[in-house]
């Protein structure tokens, strides 16, 4: 009766004459087709054969009743397909979620597995990887079945106490809950949760923030880095990683193993950072000079240059997909942190990741009187408040040193 089609998406209303309901009639259905896949979706209509076939030309009330009520169900699936659509993210499942249909299966593991699903299929790894962090965290809390109804206030509050007893980071928390509060809000907008039950917001739950944590070096102790030797080349290839992570601008270690040569202009890395190339409206390019240091790196470490797409070192070969990127720089984060452990343990430097040269970046400058506005365009921060936060210890330090002046009399 009722026919559409677009982008190999077809929906048609029809008689489902597969099965007779008791009442001897037959029930009315807006039918799916995609990819070979078929769907139902009840239009709570029934009627018999005969019926159906001249309902379309039936002038009798309730044959014109039934038949506006049909076209209003097919009017209604047809304007989700075209939302979905238009925002790339048809499909059958997603389609049925919107429509409610399964509203009654609806938990947090299905919501988190349907959202999964589109982060694989767009190739995020990463955030695919951070929302099972946080699915496999709620449910180490809530157990394996959570109805998006029971996720309240208060239930947000104990998760947030069980987690911290689990030693747990404020930022871990932070992350989990602004992959849930993503969950939530999609459940709002596809109808299966209503909006009074947002459990996030002001006078609600409020995300904490992660706190500034003391990750920063001081000169002192990045010279200690640099310097330092103990004859074997396993120990300096890392080495030379984390002091050219820290002079690239902090480079984080996903957008620094897979640099180009074709990053290299006019003596300057520029490249853009793969965090935030998907979600930036205008992707900010990241220029950090190439310095002596950083070039010797790249000579006694680097790979050959053949072409401008040949990756400056040795670690990828521009076959992985997502996901084999995501586990490579994985691999090597390890690999290098266990070597800056023993680098921090021989030079009495409490703490030494790959992260902390992003960190030692930011502080450093600071320190030498460097504006917040720049260091915050030299990271690829978003906004300042992302760079304050970094900042945060730095501060602290400054406050510290502030008091102390009170009480010091020799000045």
């Amino acid at each position: 009766m009722f026919k559409y089609s677009r982008d190999g998406v077809s929906v048609l209303t029809i008689l489902d004459t597969r099965r007779v309901k008791k009442s001897g009639l037959f029930p009315i259905k807006v039918q799916v087709v995609f990819r070979r896949k078929q769907k139902y979706y009840s239009t709570g209509k029934e009627l018999s054969k005969e019926d159906w076939d001249r309902l379309l030309k039936a002038k009798s009330r309730l044959l014109t009743e039934i038949r506006s009520d049909i076209e209003s169900s097919f009017s209604n699936v047809k304007q989700h397909i075209n939302e979905l659509i238009q925002k790339g993210e048809f499909n059958i499942e997603t389609l049925s979620i919107r429509l409610g249909r399964q509203m009654k299966d609806m938990n947090l593991h299905s919501a988190f597995s349907l959202k999964m699903k589109e982060l694989k299929d767009n190739e995020q790894a990463s955030t695919y990887l951070s929302y099972q962090s946080a699915l496999k965290s709620l449910e180490s809390f809530g157990g394996t079945y959570i109805p998006l109804e029971r996720i309240t206030v208060d239930w947000l509050k104990r998760c947030e106490r069980f987690w911290l007893s689990k030693g747990k980071s404020y930022s871990s928390i932070s992350i989990y809950f602004r992959a849930l509060k993503c969950i939530l809000n999609r459940a709002i907008q596809d109808g299966i949760l209503k909006e009074s039950s947002f459990p996030f917001g002001k006078n609600k739950y409020e995300i904490p923030e992660g706190c500034g944590r003391k990750l920063a070096l001081t000169l002192a102790d990045i010279k200690k880095v640099m310097s330092y030797q103990d004859g074997t080349k396993d120990i300096e290839e890392f080495r030379d990683l984390w002091v050219f992570s820290y002079l690239c601008n902090g480079i984080n270690f996903m957008d620094l193993l897979f640099l180009q040569y074709s990053n290299i202009v006019d003596g300057e890395i520029c490249f853009v950072r793969s965090k935030t190339s998907r979600t930036a409206k205008h992707s900010r390019e990241i220029h950090a000079i190439i310095t002596p240091e950083m070039w010797n790196i790249i000579h006694k470490w680097g790979n050959p240059r053949i072409n401008p797409q040949t990756y400056i070192f040795k670690y990828a070969d521009g076959t992985e997909n997502a996901f084999e990127r995501v586990r490579l720089v994985r691999r090597i984060v390890t690999k290098c942190n266990r070597r800056l452990k023993k680098i921090a343990q021989d030079t009495g430097i409490s703490q030494l990741t790959t992260y902390t040269a992003r960190h030692s970046f930011a502080t450093v400058l600071k320190r030498a009187g460097a504006k917040t506005s720049y260091i915050s365009e030299s990271l690829g921060h978003s906004n300042l408040a992302v760079t304050e936060n970094y900042l945060a210890y730095f501060e602290k330090e400054e406050r510290i040193r502030n008091a102390q002046l009170l009480t010091d009399f020799n000045i």
